[in-house]
């Protein structure tokens, strides 16, 4: 088990599970919202191709569902300016 960070909030998680599926297990179910009306939104698709589940990941850019586990990580909600 790995410690990782999800807007601020600590979580374990087994280390190499993906990111998606981490916040999930920790009951997590809005990753960010919606850039036009500001809608939460989570997975949908659970393979890279939606990017329903898009966060920051230590600043970058990325698909939860895409994103390997790791001691330290920190994920935060992607910020859309409206």
């Amino acid at each position: 088990m790995v410690r990782c960070t999800f807007d601020g909030r600590s979580h374990e998680a087994p280390e190499g599970e993906s990111g998606a599926a981490a916040l999930m297990a920790a009951g997590v179910a809005s990753f960010r919202e919606a850039p036009r009306d500001g809608a939460p939104r989570g997975p949908l698709c659970l393979m890279g191709v939606c990017q329903e589940c898009l966060v920051l990941a230590d600043g970058v850019p990325v698909e939860a569902c895409r994103l390997s586990v790791r001691e330290g990580l920190d994920l935060a909600r992607v910020a859309y300016a409206r």
